[in-house]
């Protein structure tokens, strides 16, 4: 698997899990102050990374128009983009945990505020784990010639 047909799958995954997601933040809503603010929260990363999802195929299927798509020091150059940006997000995704598990300690006597806190610890850790299984699997372009890979 290329790097572009690799981005076209990472989108799609990303949409298929937040259709779900979507679907549970609305079912968790009717169901109590804690769960309304919790459920908020599969809603609201869910429409957040379909965004990112659209605009990232779209972005994609731009590219691959692009003549210079199979060029190796291209390819190379959007490998090395796209793991870059899935190691940072796992790091800014704990700093999201964090704030949630700090909101919801705040927040013992308000349910909703409580519900809202563990559901962005949950989100944080689902695109945690989103991001550090990944990153990994980001194809590693063949090298052509005598030019040295550098990651």
């Amino acid at each position: 698997m290329n790097i572009w047909e690799f981005q076209r799958v990472l989108s799609q995954r990303l949409i298929a899990w937040n259709l779900f997601n979507f679907a549970a933040g609305f079912w968790l809503s009717a169901r109590g102050d804690f769960w309304r603010g919790f459920g908020s929260q599969h809603i609201g990363w869910s429409v957040i990374n379909f965004a990112i999802a659209f605009f990232g195929l779209r972005a994609n299927s731009r590219r691959i128009l692009q003549p210079d798509i199979h060029d190796p020091a291209v390819m190379r150059r959007e490998s090395r983009k796209l793991r870059l940006i899935l190691w940072v997000n796992s790091g800014l995704d704990l700093l999201y945990m964090l704030g949630g598990f700090r909101l919801a300690r705040r927040s013992a006597s308000k349910p909703m505020l409580r519900g809202i806190g563990w559901g962005i610890v949950l989100q944080g850790a689902l695109l945690f784990a989103f991001d550090v299984l990944h990153a990994p699997g980001v194809p590693h372009e063949p090298v052509t010639g005598n030019a040295v890979q550098q990651d």
